[in-house]
């Protein structure tokens, strides 16, 4: 018989939407261009909030949310291939999904990064808040990077995507309804999970207001 357990924290399902907004926001802004580039800035500090608080949290947080509880080596990784893994042993990410969630994280801050050296060649009035840190030749480099790597972004949110909902009508597995009620539903030994307090929490969260509130004052 199937039982309820909650396996991830709100934190987690608030960074993932906040994020999936953020960057469809980012996209749009983009190519929309005049004066929403503004806000498009403004945008990019709040993603860099997102990664810093979720790297914060993969040592702080959660045991769903802890990179050294779902990040695992090539072995594991075989061991999911040949379904060897079940959710019970590994609830939350699977290895796949763990790499997915890493070279999520990564394409991410490479973008948000860029961005933030960006000079504006149209306007001249919205480049990036480091963008004064660094030469023209540096700065229209990190500018093709930037457009360039976006497709990638892009590739990787996808693959992410159809993998979902391949796992959701292919092998019947919903993924999409957990990340919102933080629940699964598992049959048979339930995992025991722990759950980090809100002091872990305020700490992650004061990190990312420090590094973005950095990030916005040194240019």
């Amino acid at each position: 018989m199937k039982q309820k357990i909650k396996v991830w924290d709100l934190p987690t399902r608030i960074f993932h939407w906040m994020l999936v907004l953020a960057i469809a926001f980012m996209w749009y802004s983009g190519e929309t261009g005049g004066n929403l580039l503004a806000w498009h800035l403004r945008c990019g500090l709040l993603v860099l909030a997102l990664v810093v608080f979720r790297v914060c949290w993969g040592f702080w947080g959660s045991d769903t949310a802890k990179f050294s509880r779902f990040v695992r080596g090539p072995k594991q990784i075989i061991r999911y291939l040949k379904g060897e893994i079940t959710e019970n042993e590994q609830p939350g990410h699977n290895p796949l999904g763990a790499l997915m969630v890493l070279a999520l994280l990564g394409a991410v801050l490479v973008q948000v990064t860029t961005g933030l050296f960006l000079p504006d060649d149209n306007t001249f009035i919205f480049n990036g808040y480091l963008n004064s840190l660094v030469s023209s030749s540096t700065g229209a480099a990190m500018r093709k990077i930037h457009f360039g790597f976006f497709n990638l972004l892009l590739i990787l949110a996808a693959v992410h995507i159809i993998t979902i909902l391949a796992y959701k009508f292919l092998k019947k597995h919903n993924l999409i309804t957990p990340m919102i009620t933080g629940c699964k539903e598992l049959e048979g030994k339930l995992p025991l999970l722990k759950f980090a307090g809100s002091g872990k929490f305020v700490a992650a969260l004061v990190v990312a207001v420090i590094v973005v509130a950095i990030v916005a004052n040194i240019g």
